[in-house]
């Protein structure tokens, strides 16, 4: 469904971002804007900025940013037009009927990569049964899978030969564009050939029961030994969990988190229908914001190797953030639950989820292996690192109860643990917790990284933008100087031009109305967020602003210039450079 710009900007009006993020974020006025952790990442000091001015919203952490719009979207995990109809329904707006003018063209291409997908996954499967699958489907059985499991999972097996599920579906009609865009052939020097052979293959399927993409596990010594679909417009790893499609009609109250397939797999064929896992890929605040919408409490039943230890510790808190119960399911001496259902069976496996431990009081077991307790210095820095953690919680009960646990558990006195917690978290905002020096460390790899993806010429286009959107008054004086064109970041070019267009009209300049403009485009819709959240000194004086904006203006001019240098190809162009650059010596832009 299309929806006139004027019905989105209406929408978007009637929805201020301070109060709809709020519903989500716990936030913090500071000066002009609100504060808060960011619900997209995992974070203990907050870097998620809210702006009530510009309707916007910026995670220097992470770099996400947007509107409310974008924010609903990324949160529910919503399409556009979803989050249009959500926020009018909340702003009791009433919005026009279908009257056919959707993008047909979209959708029908979307209904094609679903049908290939849908047309894969039954050859795969037709794959399986056949002579050729016998191997795969011998190795299905061996794990101890029925062909009742198989058929529910509609696992399959890619053929040896590299071009032959992109010959069949070539048969059936379906272009090379729309295979290689759901991932289901590669095209290159060589042409076009299957992305999956000699696999068995696991079918992902969204919440409504429909492919959207595959896993494959080679059989053999083939590398890599387990291969994904790459990410597609059907396909978001950190929006989509394996078994979700099934185990959101199991009616419990709880979900079960593996970390593979075949786990889930087992565990469903074991009658726990409520398993899920995560994508190949770490798990994310967007995959505990999916579950949240089902279920109140996760249960993480990983590996118990060091490396589910260490992804459960990683698990934990973002679990939490999203409003989550979490508990963590022992396994202990078997590996995984595939291993522990095939050892024990389905009761024992029952009762070790009536056993699973709090999740708060999993981390404090892992962390109590780290310390020494025969030493009074390792002893106190273990209650030092636990009181930083018990600042986790907000409500001073529920603080009070861990206390009290903890003291009792761990040989602590209460009183003083107690002060202990109150003395650090003197001064912090709520849920905030001071960081270990490895997660200090991170934090800062990871705003190192977004800095060095700011160079000199890209901070001076982001710049001159925030300075001309806060100061439109002086576009008459930079005009005729920096063109839209001179902004060499195609993004900040396109902003110019809206820009431009709208101060030679006489608008304002709303930026949220502004960012709708790139909405399609993710990358992009990330630079121009930063730039309306781009801080601009207040505490200097007039004249130090007029320096700053001049500089800026020949900065960005100046960069121009000698990228047209470079493509000058008579005297005539160099002597209007030179000009120009005369010109830019002079230049002094007042406010």
């Amino acid at each position: 469904m299309y929806y006139p710009e004027e019905i989105v900007d209406e929408v978007g009006r009637a929805n201020d971002i301070v109060d709809v993020v709020g519903q989500y974020v716990k936030l913090k006025r500071q000066g002009s804007r609100y504060v808060g952790l960011c619900p997209f990442h995992n974070e203990k000091t907050p870097s998620f900025s809210v702006s009530g001015d510009m309707q916007l919203y910026h995670c220097f952490g992470c770099g996400v940013g947007g509107n409310v719009f974008t924010f609903v979207m990324e949160y529910e995990s919503y399409t556009f037009q979803e989050a249009v109809e959500y926020l009018a329904d909340r702003a009791g707006i009433q919005l026009p009927k279908d009257d056919g003018r959707q993008d047909r063209a979209e959708d029908s291409r979307r209904r094609q990569m679903l049908e290939a997908n849908k047309l894969a996954a039954r050859y795969f499967y037709y794959q399986l049964k056949g002579k050729q699958g016998g191997r795969a489907y011998e190795y299905l059985r061996n794990r101890g899978l029925s062909d009742e499991t198989i058929v529910k999972f509609g696992l399959g097996y890619s053929n040896i030969s590299p071009d032959d599920l992109y010959r069949y579906l070539k048969q059936k009609g379906f272009s090379d564009e729309i295979l290689a865009e759901c991932g289901l052939i590669k095209v290159d020097g060589k042409g076009a050939h299957d992305r999956f052979w000699n696999r068995v293959m696991f079918p992902i399927m969204d919440v409504n029961n429909r492919v959207i993409g595959f896993g494959g596990r080679v059989m053999g010594d083939g590398l890599p030994k387990y291969l994904n679909s790459p990410e597609t417009k059907l396909f978001d790893k950190s929006r989509n969990l394996y078994g979700l499609h099934a185990a959101r009609k199991s009616r419990k109250d709880y979900f079960l988190l593996c970390e593979g397939y075949m786990d889930v797999i087992a565990l469903h064929q074991a009658g726990f229908t409520n398993a899920v896992a995560s994508l190949g890929t770490a798990f994310t605040p967007q995959h505990a914001i999916l579950m949240k919408r089902y279920v109140k409490q996760v249960i993480l039943t990983f590996d118990s190797d060091n490396a589910g230890v260490n992804a459960a510790l990683r698990a934990i808190p973002i679990l939490k953030r999203a409003g989550l119960s979490v508990k963590v399911l022992s396994m202990v001496p078997h590996k995984d639950p595939d291993e522990f259902i095939k050892a024990e069976g389905p009761e024992a496996y029952e009762e070790r989820i009536r056993q699973a431990k709090n999740g708060f009081l999993f981390e404090i077991g892992i962390l109590r292996r780290k310390y020494d307790f025969r030493d009074p210095e390792q002893k106190t820095a273990f209650q030092t690192e636990t009181a930083g953690k018990l600042l986790e919680f907000e409500d001073e009960m529920e603080r009070s109860n861990y206390i009290e646990a903890l003291a009792l558990e761990y040989d602590m006195n209460a009183g003083q643990l107690r002060r202990k917690v109150n003395q650090m978290g003197s001064g912090l905002l709520p849920g905030e917790t001071p960081y270990t020096a490895a997660e200090e460390a991170e934090e800062k790899r990871r705003r190192e990284k977004l800095r060095r993806r700011d160079t000199s010429d890209k901070r001076a286009q982001r710049m001159l933008l925030a300075w001309l959107s806060a100061y439109p008054a002086v576009f008459l004086q930079i005009r005729d100087v920096v063109m839209p064109d001179d902004f060499m970041e195609e993004g900040y070019r396109k902003l110019a031009r809206m820009i431009y267009d709208r101060l030679d009209g006489g608008q304002e300049i709303n930026p949220s109305e502004l960012t709708n403009h790139f909405i399609n485009d993710e990358q992009e819709y990330k630079m121009i967020s930063e730039i309306f959240h781009t801080g601009l000194e207040e505490s200097v004086t007039k004249e130090e602003k007029e320096k700053i904006l001049s500089d800026l203006v020949r900065k960005v001019k100046s960069d121009s210039l000698r990228a047209a240098a470079r493509d000058a190809s008579d005297l005539a162009a160099f002597q209007e450079i030179v000009k120009m650059q005369e010109r830019l010596g002079k230049l002094h832009i007042k406010l």
